[in-house]
């Protein structure tokens, strides 16, 4: 190792400036808001191979320690390359730190282990919540300049950890879970892996336990599935061109971070895939998200900032966010904002995106308790096909389920009796929607808004949707429509 370390900082770079044109400038022109140029992180010209550390990609060798030495020397030596060859790297947690690139080359993959012993439980946030999960497991916390290139696959083995609905899967698929050792069919339909996990949902809200001591945290530790990467309080972050999938709960999952890029990433779940986000940014600052695709078992992207009293203290709005060039394959809803938006949400811009079999084409989601408010965003080119509900949906009354589930379940909130306005309040304003084409929906749009606070200052302009119903509104003031057409199935 002494030798390893000695030739390469012989052979080491300089670390390279910022490119004389920042490919990356063109989405933060011209942006209804100010937004900072964001360029991608200068990571120094110094590079080591993952097998000079005796890693071996046969798929069963576990490389856990080879991952952490590699990065080690090179946050030592000031940053660099982690070069991961072709082969599967089966592997547990890997923690990035600053001025280092995870680039994986074409025919790699990190297969990250089926074992919830290696991921420690850790204080983190889940569902807007703090709360304890399993380490994710690829992670960063407080990092810079850090980056995850190239042409290979990074596979969380979330079907290890995730539960399973028996509608969503194929009559062999359901008899070859039930015949999997130590599962639970929890209640009627509804598989889950393990009898901690069992216990661990018991008493949950919203995927967060009630568990307290060190006893019970560890007696539902398959419970804890974490998120399969997190970055914590990041600065300066690419994602490019890499494969991200079967993650054990959400796929991707900035939180705090400023200065983020993900480009050309293809983020995808199994459509069964429970809590399978492909996408969610929450509270963070100057990001873009462009070219990419995502295929999900729920949510695809979606912006957030936190829940309920621990999100408004953490009192961190979204903000400044450009989506460009993306494409939603399949999910709870294409582009969604919440239902965890406590902190706020503000200066989002998503052009040129297409939905293709979305339940839900854009999804605005709270309910009361959240508080925050939710502004100045700003939607426009954007085509879809075959939406299972809502090519449009705006719905304070949000408890847990998808749109496809409240209708089969006969949800009807009352949306007439008011309530006290108070800092618990979700607050939905100021949003621009135009140049949508939607070709096939369940109902064209559903505004739902609280009485107290109605949903305020909708701008709609150059819209056509086929849909097999009109639109509803309840509950919204100030909605100007300018050029929109609906064409109802049948009339």
């Amino acid at each position: 190792m002494k030798k390893l370390f000695l030739t390469i900082l012989a052979t080491a770079m300089t670390a390279v400036g910022l490119q004389a044109e920042n490919p990356y400038k063109q989405y933060t022109t011209g942006t209804p808001f100010a937004i900072s140029e964001i360029s991608a992180p200068a990571i120094p010209e110094r590079t080591v191979k993952l097998t000079d550390f005796n890693a071996v990609g046969d798929g069963e060798t576990l490389c856990t320690d080879a991952f952490q030495q590699a990065i080690t020397l090179l946050h030592q030596l000031g940053g660099g390359h982690l070069v991961v060859p072709r082969g599967v790297w089966h592997t547990g947690p890997i923690v990035l730190q600053s001025n280092i690139d995870l680039h994986l080359e074409h025919g790699a993959v990190i297969l990250f282990a089926a074992d919830e012993s290696l991921y420690p439980i850790i204080s983190t946030s889940f569902e807007g919540l703090d709360t304890r999960r399993c380490q994710s497991p690829l992670s960063a916390f407080s990092a810079e300049n850090i980056s995850i290139t190239g042409n290979g696959v990074i596979d969380g083995n979330g079907q290890y950890w995730r539960p399973v609905k028996r509608g969503k899967i194929t009559d062999s698929h359901w008899k070859s879970l039930l015949s999997q050792p130590g599962s639970v069919e929890m209640k009627k339909g509804y598989w889950v892996p393990s009898e901690g996990y069992a216990k661990g949902e018991q008493g949950a809200n919203m995927n967060v336990p009630s568990a307290q001591t060190d006893e019970e945290w560890n007696a539902i530790r398959r419970f804890l599935r974490p998120v399969m990467v997190s970055l914590v309080s990041c600065k300066n972050v690419l994602l490019q061109d890499v494969i991200f999938q079967n993650s054990p709960a959400w796929n991707l999952h900035p939180l705090m971070c400023e200065n983020i890029i993900i480009d050309r990433v293809l983020v995808r779940n199994p459509a069964y895939a429970q809590n399978g986000d492909a996408l969610d940014l929450e509270s963070c600052k100057n990001a873009l998200i462009v070219n990419s695709k995502f295929d999900a078992g729920d949510d695809g992207i979606c912006i957030k900032s936190g829940k309920d009293a621990d999100g408004r203290r953490r009192g961190i709005p979204c903000e400044n966010v450009v989506v460009d060039g993306c494409t939603v394959f399949a999910g709870h809803g294409g582009f969604v904002v919440g239902s965890e938006m406590s902190g706020g949400v503000k200066n989002i811009l998503v052009k040129n995106c297409q939905f293709l079999g979305t339940d839900v084409g854009l999804r605005f989601k709270s309910t009361r308790g959240r508080g925050g408010i939710v502004e100045n965003i700003y939607i426009k080119g954007i085509s879809m096909t075959d939406i299972k509900t809502d090519a449009i949906t705006f719905n304070m009354y949000y408890g847990g389920k998808s749109v496809a589930e409240m209708i089969a379940d006969g949800d009807n909130p009352d949306n007439q009796t008011k309530e006290k306005v108070d800092e618990t309040t979700p607050i939905f304003r100021n949003i621009d929607i135009s140049d949508v084409v939607c070709n096939g929906a369940g109902r064209a749009m559903e505004f739902n808004g609280l009485p107290e606070m109605p949903i305020d200052g909708i701008r709609l302009k150059d819209i056509k949707i086929t849909a097999q119903q009109d639109a509803t509104f309840t509950n919204a003031v100030n909605i100007s429509k300018n050029n929109v057409v609906i064409k109802v199935a049948g009339k």
